[in-house]
């Protein structure tokens, strides 16, 4: 008979597997995306949108699938986002057309924005407050960092092999055995005395708010910072977003409490989670351009460049949850943002001819370890003393935060890599077309985006000090109670 000590860590095998196929879906579409634009004539403006559907959903519905959540029932919403997912995923691997497969994208992040919070504030409400939630948020962080890096190489090796058709179906039995199984794994729980009633004024005003903001960002690298259009979707966004906050600050049963940034570890930690975010999903992108288009890399071999900081991360994550019992989130995450700031530096000397030992190799051990660092105790110190109640909305707020910053880091980043090569292209007058010249200029682009990307994890760094405070008489040791409650099962 199954105890319920071992019924918790089923749940964490079956939540972990349930993060790592979302967040692998981020990453595993762009090896594919050649193969794709040849099949189904995508144009190249409408190409990007294959990954920026999926984004623009994920990104803007996460704060509302983590309210949904604990209002309804975590585990009933997490199985019918798996439902979703599973049957995006069959549409956009069956689709017929460009637009079609766009659509499919954009109810996949749909899905993923209702499961990814949902997963994550049944591991919550799982697993009490202290070391037991540590090791499970360690896990949970090294499954989340390996997917991004483990999704190139999927992509690779399924594109290749069977057709690119397949980065999505094998989604779909993954998502039918996730839902056989959680009724009999995962226990039901929901917030208690909230009520049913529902913000809607509150679920429309932030979902638009940030959908826009990243269809801002996504449109930054062709229409400019300071176009008109830009201009005024940013503007719109900002408009609803402010809306969203004079609506909570009113409303009797909010989207989004105002209440929880008086936790001042859980306001700190999403501060630090959007500048982590920001410079971790543009490292991975400007690290896989750099392979590709300028060390030949094939999108196999790309895949299996990212083995080792695949590895540093699953070490390292383990290894800082139990650093976070013993000294709290703060100082580790700060180690974690001082090892990543030293990994995009090291980035910042990346060459035309340069070898995977010494461009790549030892940035990756940095950027690794800083990852598993900062990421597993930002989860934790964004999670830390909030009440059962709002376990989901807490785990939706940390997802934006994350996901936020990324579409912001790999917006900004863009811009300025794009400008630095633009510029390097320019003075070589006659010679801009010579593969050598745009390999040197794309370099050049590439060592500019990385030192602002070592910019942004100073900043977090800067925030993790300034920032992440404990409450007095915070502690991060195992309950006696938990002992109590353990020595029983």
């Amino acid at each position: 008979m199954t105890t319920r000590l071992e019924r918790r860590w089923l749940a964490l095998i079956l939540l972990t597997v349930t993060q790592f196929m979302v967040v692998l879906d981020v990453a595993i579409v762009n090896v594919a995306l050649p193969s794709i634009q040849q099949q189904l004539d995508f144009s190249v403006e409408q190409l990007q949108w294959v990954t920026s559907a999926y984004a623009l959903t994920f990104g803007g519905f996460l704060l509302l699938g983590g309210r949904v959540a604990d209002l309804l029932g975590r585990r009933r919403v997490f199985i019918a986002g798996m439902a979703l997912f599973g049957a995006a995923s069959l549409a956009a691997g069956l689709a017929p057309s460009d637009s079609a497969l766009i659509g499919a994208r954009a109810l996949q992040g749909l899905g993923a924005a209702i499961i990814s919070p949902a997963a994550l504030s049944i591991l919550t409400t799982t697993f009490t407050e202290g070391a037991e939630r540590n090791k499970a948020l360690g896990i949970w962080g090294a499954v989340s960092g390996l997917g991004g890096a483990a999704g190139v190489l999927m992509g690779g090796i399924l594109t290749d092999l069977v057709g690119w058709e397949w980065i999505f179906f094998i989604n779909v039995p993954i998502a039918v055995a996730v839902m056989v199984l959680s009724p009999r794994i995962l226990s039901e729980s929901r917030a208690v005395g909230l009520g049913r009633r529902f913000d809607l004024t509150g679920a429309v005003t932030v979902s638009a708010g940030l959908m826009l903001l990243v269809y801002g960002l996504v449109g930054t690298n062709d229409h400019g910072w300071t176009s008109g259009r830009t201009i005024a979707i940013f503007s719109a966004s900002a408009a609803l977003i402010a809306a969203f906050i004079l609506v909570e600050a009113r409303s009797k049963q909010p989207l989004l409490p105002l209440r929880l940034f008086s936790n001042g570890t859980l306001t700190g930690a999403n501060v630090v989670g959007l500048l982590l975010g920001a410079s971790i999903f543009s490292m991975f992108f400007f690290l896989s351009l750099y392979m590709q288009e300028v060390l030949g890399y094939s999108a196999l071999r790309t895949g299996f460049a990212y083995l080792l900081v695949s590895v540093t991360i699953i070490v390292s994550a383990a290894v800082s949850q139990m650093l976070v019992t013993r000294v709290g989130p703060r100082r580790v995450m700060a180690a974690g943002m001082t090892m990543l700031f030293a990994g995009l530096l090291w980035f910042t000397q990346v060459s035309v001819s340069g070898s995977y030992l010494i461009d790549l190799a030892p940035g990756f051990v940095l950027a690794g370890i800083g990852l598993g660092f900062a990421f597993v105790p930002d989860t934790i110190a964004a999670l830390s003393g909030v009440e059962e109640r709002d376990a989901g909305v807490a785990s939706g707020l940390i997802n934006t935060s994350q996901q936020i910053g990324g579409a912001i880091g790999v917006a900004a980043l863009v811009t300025v890599a794009t400008s630095r090569t633009g510029d390097v292209l320019a003075s070589a007058g006659a010679n801009a077309s010579d593969p050598a010249v745009i390999a040197s200029a794309s370099t050049d682009g590439f060592q500019a985006a990385f030192l602002l990307g070592a910019g942004l994890a100073v900043a977090g760094l800067i925030a993790t000090l300034a920032l992440v405070r404990p409450r007095s008489g915070e502690t991060f040791d195992v309950p006696a109670e938990l002992a109590a409650g353990e020595a029983g099962d």
